[in-house]
């Protein structure tokens, strides 16, 4: 049995783009991926989980990530804080776009192309059964993408300021936490380095 969002709702996503890519070298967001992009893979994935809406923070690379979403009903937002590196300063203009009526937000990684459906569709389960928590997947009792936080949080999340980060959230709300056993550890499986890259392209079979 899947799990359909309400676009009036949500659950929204708000994908994380808006990294330099300094490890890597060159733009990740818009490496190839199967027939696709990075981006496009996880964009799609949510869009096959029925996730709407879906904000998109980009940041370096923007043009290029503009180009490879072209076509798919995202809303692209821009961050020109991007060189901070700070995760969430992306995540506050992601939460500040959102309608009010939306309930809750996945927080996804623009880089991790191996997101699962089912995984999607597991954490949105888990926050139906756990209402107003924030739920987290889990794989062997570490902690990845993408979690969702309700909007009873949001503000917290907003009022955050260097040198405080999201973990410094996610530490103060432990007692909050549902957290998801997952069966993959593609929840924690980014892409930072060529090293990244070309090793998930040969689990890939490119």
């Amino acid at each position: 049995m899947t799990q359909s969002a309400d676009p009036k709702t949500g659950p929204a996503a708000i994908v994380l783009a808006a990294g330099l890519s300094k490890r890597m070298g060159r733009p990740k967001m818009v490496l190839p991926w199967g027939q696709t992009t990075v981006i496009g893979q996880v964009v799609d994935s949510l869009l096959s989980a029925g996730v709407s809406p879906i904000r998109v923070v980009t940041g370096g690379a923007r043009e290029e990530i503009e180009q490879a979403l072209q076509g798919r009903p995202v809303e692209l937002l821009f961050t020109p804080d991007y060189a901070k590196g700070e995760m969430q300063v992306s995540l506050q203009l992601g939460l500040n776009s959102l309608p009010r009526e939306i309930e809750a937000a996945l927080v996804v990684l623009g880089d991790q192309p191996r997101m699962r459906v089912d995984t999607v569709h597991q954490v949105l389960a888990a926050a139906a059964d756990h209402p107003g928590k924030l739920v987290v997947p889990s794989y062997q009792m570490r902690r990845g993408h993408p979690w969702l936080v309700p909007a009873r949080f949001w503000d917290e999340i907003l009022a955050l300021r260097l040198p405080q980060t999201l973990r410094d959230f996610m530490r103060r709300n432990a007692e909050e936490i549902a957290y998801v056993n997952v069966d993959t550890d593609s929840i924690l499986q980014d892409l930072d380095t060529p090293e990244d890259y070309e090793r998930a392209i040969r689990e890939l079979g490119g």
